[in-house]
């Protein structure tokens, strides 16, 4: 006898389990195994890698979200997105909308700055939010990214998770390997 059938409880004279019990549990155990899954940045939100100059820095996870957090975040990202063009503080129909146009961006200031060769930095934009993820050499050079994209135009709040160097641990959650 396995692990697994020590577990099943035991009905009538037989002790066997009728099958329609077995059906429920593995439909059960299926819908937790499944629930625990991770979808994969489901929104398409834009994750890029906008510099690669920092050998060794840990390489953020990009969104994930389990199916729940999935179906629970679509409905306040619809209500989120449309809020400022109600409002009149977006010019497009929904903040989400922007951060195609946005990260690219944030990518080509960083190189066009010349001075931030030396990084390895991700970005995210979400709703017209950027984090930015990675490695820097300095403190001074993490707040003049972050200044930086603070003035790139529809850019609402900068969220800098950058860490100085590569050791440690980052302050943002790490892509498997």
């Amino acid at each position: 006898m396995n692990e697994c059938s020590k577990s099943l409880p035991r009905h009538g004279r037989t002790g066997v389990t009728p099958v329609w019990v077995v059906c429920l549990l593995l439909l059960a155990c299926t819908r937790i195994a499944a629930a625990a899954e991770s979808l994969v940045n489901p929104f398409n939100d834009p994750f890029i890698q906008a510099t690669d100059g920092l050998p060794g820095c840990p390489v953020p996870q990009p969104p994930t979200f389990t199916e729940e957090e999935y179906r629970a975040a679509a409905h306040e990202r619809a209500q989120r997105g449309v809020s400022c063009w109600l409002d009149g503080r977006c010019r497009l129909a929904n903040a989400y909308m922007y951060d195609k146009e946005i990260v690219p961006r944030v990518k080509t200031a960083l190189k066009a700055a010349g001075r931030f060769d030396a990084t390895s930095v991700w970005v995210l934009g979400q709703r017209r939010f950027v984090w930015l993820k990675g490695c820097v050499q300095t403190r001074a050079q993490a707040s003049d990214i972050e200044r930086l994209v603070r003035e790139i135009d529809d850019v609402q709040q900068v969220h800098n998770e950058l860490m100085i160097g590569t050791e440690g641990r980052p302050p943002y959650p790490v892509a498997p390997r």
